[in-house]
C-alpha cells in the first residue's frame, strides 16, 4: 500500500489543474458509488486528482487515487485492495480506468456491499453504459459525463476571468444584456477562433503538437474505447477507421449508408452499428428528424467537436461546417438537436427552430420571427439574432 500512497501524494502535488471544472459542482458527492465517463483526452485523471487535492490534500490517507493500469491488479482483485485500504482507515477510493479490469462492475458492487463506509469514485470511457449494460451496479451508481472544455472554460483559462454559466433560455431571452456583461471583461472574438481550432481538449496546455496529439488520441478512441470495450475483433479495425474517415470528410451531410457499406465492405446494419459506436466514443454527433432515433438513418452526421475537423482535414475546412459542429456539440450537453431531411434549419428540444448564419454575408437569408439565428463573425446580436459564441457558455 505504501507505494500507492507515495504515487498518490506525488500526483496530487503535481497535478496541473488551471481550472475548476463545471462538473465538480454538478456531482452529488454524498453518493457512495460515482461513475465519471468521458472521452479520451478530456481530463478525467486530472479531474480526480483535482478533487483529491481540493478536498483532502496530498498527504491525507483517507483518500487514495489508483490507476487500474497498474500491474498489481493483474494479481490482486479490486475487492482485496479496497479491503486493505479500508483497514488502513481509507474512506474515499478514486479509481482511474476501471474498465481495464475484466469483471470491474461485479467487483465494484462487491466493494459497495462489503464496505459500507467506503466511497468509490471511478472513471470510464464514454462508450460505457454504466446503468444499462452493468446490472450489478445499475441501481446504485450515480453516472456523470465529463465533457471537453467549453468556450467559457477555455476563456477562463486564457484570461483568468471568472465567467458564469447561462442556460439556453437565459441566452435566448437576455443575450443582449449577457453579451454586454461578458464584453466588459473579455473580448470573445480574440479567442474564439483559437478555441475552435485547439481548445476543446485540455492537453492544448501541454508543450506538444496539438494536432498530432489529437490524431493519436482519436486512434486510441477507436482501438481501445470501441474495439476493446465493445469487444469487436481487431480485424475490423481498418473498416471502422475507414468509415470514420469517410464520415469526417463528408461531415455536415446526410450519410449514404449503402455507399458507405460498399466502401468499407460490410453490411448496412454493421455500418449503422459502427456509426453508433463512433458516436458513443464522442467522435461524431448524429442528428435525426424529430421523433426518430438510432437505428433510423441519420439526416446529418457532424464530427463531435470542431478541433477534430482541423486535425483530420485542415486544408478543406469550411467555416459553416465548423460553426455548425460547434453549435451542435455545445447544445448536446443538456439538449436534444434534431434536423429534418434536406433542411438548413434544425430543432432544439423538438420545439425551438434554429439556424446558423454568417453575419457578414452580403446577401442575408430571409429571416423568420419564429426562428433563432445563431450568427458567426459578430460579437453582438439583437432580437432573435444571437452571436454563436454565446453557446459556449452553456456549461
Amino acid at each position: 500500500m505504501e507505494a500507492f500512497y507515495r504515487t498518490h501524494k506525488y500526483l496530487v502535488e503535481h497535478v496541473n489543474a488551471p481550472l475548476r471544472r463545471y462538473l465538480m459542482d454538478e456531482i452529488d458527492w454524498t453518493a457512495r458509488l460515482i461513475g465519471i465517463k468521458g472521452t479520451r483526452g478530456v481530463g478525467k485523471t486530472t479531474f480526480l486528482l483535482h478533487y483529491a487535492r481540493e478536498n483532502y490534500g496530498a498527504s491525507n490517507r483517507h483518500c487514495l487515487y489508483v490507476n487500474l493500469n497498474n500491474f498489481y491488479f493483474q494479481g490482486h482483485s479490486l475487492i482485496e485492495f479496497a479491503g486493505r485500504f479500508v483497514e488502513n482507515g481509507g474512506q474515499v477510493l478514486l479509481i482511474d480506468q476501471v474498465f481495464k479490469m475484466p469483471d470491474w462492475s461485479y467487483q465494484l458492487r462487491c466493494c459497495y456491499d462489503m464496505y459500507p463506509n467506503l466511497q468509490i469514485v471511478f472513471t470510464g470511457s464514454s462508450v460505457m453504459r454504466l446503468k444499462e449494460e452493468n446490472p450489478e451496479i445499475g441501481g446504485v451508481v450515480r453516472s456523470y459525463n465529463l465533457r471537453g472544455l467549453s468556450f467559457r472554460e477555455y476563456l477562463m483559462i486564457q484570461t483568468g476571468e471568472n465567467l458564469p454559466v447561462y442556460s439556453l433560455d437565459e441566452i435566448i431571452d437576455n443575450h443582449e444584456l449577457i453579451v454586454r456583461q461578458i464584453l466588459s471583461k473579455v473580448s470573445p472574438s480574440v479567442h474564439f477562433k483559437n478555441y475552435l481550432h485547439h481548445g476543446f481538449y485540455p492537453f492544448f496546455l501541454e508543450k506538444t503538437n496539438y494536432s498530432e496529439n489529437l490524431l493519436k488520441t482519436m486512434s486510441m478512441m477507436i482501438e481501445v474505447d470501441i474495439l476493446l470495450i465493445k469487444q469487436i475483433e481487431l480485424k475490423y479495425l481498418t473498416r471502422i477507421k475507414k468509415l470514420f474517415y469517410e464520415l469526417a470528410i463528408n461531415a455536415g451531410k446526410a450519410p449514404n449508408i449503402s455507399k458507405l457499406a460498399l466502401d468499407v465492405e460490410t453490411s448496412r446494419a454493421t455500418v449503422m452499428n459502427y456509426i453508433k459506436n463512433l458516436a458513443d466514443a464522442r467522435l461524431i454527433n448524429i442528428m435525426h428528424p424529430v421523433g426518430e432515433v438510432h437505428p433510423k438513418k441519420p439526416t446529418k452526421i457532424t464530427l463531435h467537436n470542431s478541433n477534430l475537423l482541423y486535425a483530420i482535414y485542415p486544408i478543406n475546412v469550411e467555416i459553416q461546417d465548423v460553426m455548425e459542429t460547434f453549435a451542435i456539440n455545445s447544445l448536446w450537453k443538456d439538449h436534444k438537436v434534431s434536423q429534418p431531411p434536406h433542411e438548413k434549419f434544425f430543432f432544439i428540444d423538438e420545439n425551438i427552430k434554429a439556424r446558423i448564419t454568417d453575419a457578414k454575408r452580403q446577401t442575408k437569408p430571409r429571416t423568420d420571427k419564429n426562428t433563432i439565428y445563431f450568427r458567426y463573425n459578430t460579437e453582438v446580436g439583437a432580437g432573435n439574432n444571437i452571436p454563436i459564441w454565446l453557446l459556449g457558455f452553456l456549461y
